[in-house]
């Protein structure tokens, strides 16, 4: 679907009845980039988890909407078969689930019944795919992430990113822990998306996977909220001078989240 629109609304969001965000306001469009920085303890990642819908964030106050429809109201599964996909910064582990099953079954999730992928097709894109992002094909018989290292964790990742072929992906970190030659084919593969159908939401600490997606825009976070937005340039003067300006110029004495 063309023209998907992620809104959120002055987003509070508590863990065991600690205000973690604290008013956030972010619009995200197909064909948008969007990059999230800030220190770390600034509630970029509770964002993501709060638009997923983890049981252990709780919404307080506030809105999020895909299309117009309250995601909040939805299930995981159901905000993942409305077209949202978080790509995480630790992936969890299945054993006797081989990833070639759980992409097909997460592909046909998102399709009506009786309509599901044939399997010839499934194989040609999957095998297509891995190719791309120079994956060993043994991989899609492996069980999912299992004995995987960081590096496979994370190119499965965005594997299951293109084949799922979601309307807005959320990456929170996805660049943590890869050498540079593994950041290059997942910045590829996160590339390889970028048109008018889909939009991107990369959570990071550094530039330096910026250098390869180039953002529209980046926002910074501070105490749960974001406190400055702007285009490439706004992540190359982090980059070099880091946050403490930001600080002085809004008048943040501590930047992470207090209670």
């Amino acid at each position: 679907m063309a023209g998907s629109v992620l809104e959120i609304k002055d987003l509070h969001v508590s863990i065991e009845d600690k205000e973690i965000l604290k008013g956030v306001n972010l619009t995200i469009k197909s064909g948008e980039f969007h990059a999230v920085m800030g220190p770390n303890g600034t509630g970029k990642s509770t964002l993501a988890s709060a638009i997923m819908g983890h049981p252990k964030y709780e919404v307080t106050s506030g809105s999020i909407t895909l299309d117009g429809e309250d995601v909040l109201e939805m299930e995981v599964d159901e905000r993942a078969r409305a077209g949202l996909f978080l790509a995480m910064q630790y992936p969890s582990e299945i054993s006797g689930v081989t990833n070639s099953d759980f992409l097909r079954s997460s592909i046909n999730a998102r399709r009506a019944e009786g309509d599901e992928i044939p399997l010839m097709k499934f194989i040609k894109e999957m095998d297509e795919a891995m190719d791309f992002l120079e994956m060993d094909k043994n991989m899609a018989q492996r069980y999912l992430n299992e004995g995987f290292s960081g590096g496979e964790k994370k190119r499965n990742e965005i594997l299951q990113l293109l084949m799922m072929k979601a309307e807005i992906g959320i990456l929170d970190e996805i660049d943590s822990g890869l050498d540079i030659d593994a950041l290059k084919v997942v910045a590829k593969g996160i590339n390889k998306l970028r048109d008018e159908n889909f939009g991107c939401l990369i959570i990071t600490h550094y530039q330096r996977l910026l250098n390869y997606i180039e953002p529209d825009f980046v926002h910074v976070m501070m105490q749960g909220r974001v406190v400055k937005s702007g285009g490439s340039e706004l992540s190359k003067r982090l980059e070099a001078e880091g946050y403490d300006w930001i600080k002085q110029e809004l008048n943040i004495q501590d930047e992470t989240i207090n209670a």
